[in-house]
């Protein structure tokens, strides 16, 4: 009679885990990127301040004394 029991729990078990794992639906896909956006915001602002950072290096290296 203990043994009917377990395998009866056991088989109850197992269908509910199965019923559990079947019941997930995949999300949606996600939306495309809205189109246009810009890219090259402030570029003239970064040209700018690397060439300026440049020349100070430049003028740090040339006039280094060892």
């Amino acid at each position: 009679m203990k043994n009917k029991k377990a395998v009866v729990l056991i088989l109850f078990l197992s269908m509910g885990f199965a019923s559990v794992a079947q019941g997930a639906t995949p999300p949606p896909p996600m939306p495309p990127p809205p189109p246009g956006l810009p890219i090259d915001g402030g570029l003239l602002l970064l040209f700018a301040l690397a060439f300026s950072f440049g020349i100070y290096k430049a003028y740090k290296i040339a006039n280094k004394t060892v």
